[in-house]
């Protein structure tokens, strides 16, 4: 149920950062999408480790996951540039 509540999150955030009210808030949207994107690989790992057979149907969303998670990293790296230079 942990990964289920981590995983919607995801996309319930990034539906809200678009929906932003201002610069500010698009950043802390992104910034939890992202810290649950990499909630979701650490309850995927979690899984596998539990349920060995398993593991190869937990691989390409671990790999999913992961890719979400540097998607908003970047975002995020480049939302600070911006500010920065601002």
């Amino acid at each position: 149920s942990q990964l289920v509540r981590a995983a919607t999150s995801v996309g319930a955030n990034y539906a809200e950062a678009n929906d932003a009210e201002s610069p500010r808030d698009f950043r802390h949207k992104i910034g939890i999408c992202r810290k649950e994107a990499r909630e979701c690989k650490h309850w995927l790992t979690m899984l596998a480790a539990a349920v060995p057979a398993r593991r190869d149907e937990m691989r390409p969303l671990w790999q999913e996951a992961k890719e979400l998670n540097l998607i908003f990293g970047a975002a995020l790296r480049t939302l600070d540039r911006k500010h920065r230079e601002a």
